[in-house]
């Protein structure tokens, strides 16, 4: 049984001026989402800005998310560290705050060797009973999950279930789904390549994308499910050029920008991430508008 199927969204954490986790906003968001066919929240990933968040304010917003969501949807909680035992004292409080499962992002800086990996991601799983979604980004974290490192957790883990695979190989993909013939379930985690995926066997997309277009991301997979493949393929190419202009810069810079565009006041970036530049902001207001997407006046 899939955690979820269809569109994640990787949301943002809404911030007051002054820094500080704005939790009344996060709130209005997570209605927002859920009403706007949102599948599952996934909650202080990349896009939640967790790098820069207090492990105090981290588990915070897990707890605060679980508490909102009430079990409407699945809760997917961000635990991954560079450090196995912070990643363990993450995802051990984050199964107490009742999240459905957990999203491990791969050590970063350390770049771990493959059976560094095995190690660190069988020590986070066998301290919680939660199903647990491997997060493959390497050209952030400079670690690469190779496809034979990822079936052999999903074979001899037991809660080691899905991986959100963000490589942009789609050859890598295929090797993956092949070796794992069944034994893992796969979530794009690019907003680009989701139908892609889906034609390799994916049951869904970890999406930035839904932050500001919850029901068409929703429906690019739903479509492709009914086997409505035309029509779905046709969405995701009408959302290229928005998904290109949500990441002209860094992820999540240019999406806290298009909420704010939207007149959804999530707020600052916390440092080092900086405003987007005007140019880049000027295409991706320019790209929500051709999307359909109503802006603040």
């Amino acid at each position: 049984m899939a955690i979820f199927t269809g569109a994640g969204v990787a949301i943002v954490t809404p911030m007051h001026e002054n820094g500080d986790v704005n939790y009344e906003k996060l709130s209005e968001i997570l209605e927002e989402q859920i009403a706007g066919g949102t599948d599952a929240i996934i909650i202080c990933g990349t896009t939640g800005e967790s790098s820069t968040l207090t492990h105090e304010e981290h588990l915070d917003v897990i707890r605060y998310t679980v508490e909102k969501v009430a079990k409407r949807i699945p809760v997917i909680a961000g635990t991954g560290s560079n450090c196995t035992a912070t990643a363990i004292y993450l995802s051990q409080e984050a199964e107490k705050a009742g999240a459905d499962a957990l999203l491990l992002v791969t050590p970063y800086y350390n770049k771990a060797t493959q059976n560094g990996l095995i190690a660190h991601y069988t020590a986070i799983a066998e301290s919680v009973k939660l199903p647990i979604v491997l997060y493959n980004v390497p050209s952030r974290t400079g670690c690469n999950i190779q496809p034979q490192t990822a079936v052999y957790l999903a074979k001899n883990v037991e809660n080691i279930v899905a991986i959100k695979e963000a490589s942009g190989d789609i050859s890598q993909v295929a090797t993956l789904m092949q070796m794992a013939d069944g034994c893992i379930d796969l979530y794009s985690g690019n907003d680009d390549q989701i139908v892609p995926m889906m034609s390799l066997g994916a049951k869904g997309v970890i999406s930035v994308l839904s932050n500001v277009a919850p029901k068409e991301t929703h429906d690019i997979v739903a479509l492709y499910n009914e086997g409505k493949v035309k029509e779905s393929c046709d969405l995701q190419l009408k959302a290229l050029p928005l998904i290109h202009a949500l990441f002209s810069e860094v992820n999540p810079i240019p999406v806290k920008k298009a909420l704010n565009l939207m007149g959804k006041e999530v707020g600052p970036l916390r440092g080092p991430l900086s405003e987007m530049e005007e140019e880049h902001a000027a295409k991706l207001a320019e790209e929500m508008k051709k999307f359909g997407i109503k802006l603040a006046e």
